[in-house]
């Protein structure tokens, strides 16, 4: 099992980018896949979800309206389109991989914690600075 992330990079204020998380060794059908971020000094909160089985979406409040979370079964890929970027959207951001734990809890429209995601990708560092 192994995810990878990749599309970070340096970016001004409101501008966009679309990170992607290659999935290989099992099936989007699945496991729902999450995206989270770390910025310096703080801690890791989630930023979007979504699990392929139903459809089922989750973003943070910090992110609604701006980022969007897709998935490419046929590629085995997920996207996190975002846009409308801030300056306190720099991290570094994850994607992870979570069960039927992760797939329950956005059933019911609520996040999943990092703890119920069993697979963990390298991250990708966006920047956001004029």
């Amino acid at each position: 099992v192994q995810l990878q992330a990749s599309g970070g990079g340096l970016v001004q204020p409101g501008g966009s980018l679309r990170l992607s998380c290659a999935a290989s060794g099992f099936s989007l059908d699945n496991y729902a896949i999450g995206w989270f971020r770390q910025a310096p000094g703080k801690e890791r909160e989630g930023v979007s979800a979504i699990s392929s089985s139903d459809g089922s979406r989750y973003y943070a409040d910090t992110v609604k309206g701006r980022f969007t979370i897709s998935a490419d079964a046929a590629k085995n890929t997920v996207y996190l389109q975002m846009n409308s970027l801030k300056p306190e959207d720099t991290a570094i951001y994850y994607c992870a991989a979570g069960g039927y734990w992760v797939q329950s809890a956005l059933a019911r429209r609520t996040e999943a914690p990092a703890h119920d995601y069993d697979y963990w990708g390298q991250g990708t560092l966006v920047t956001v600075s004029s």
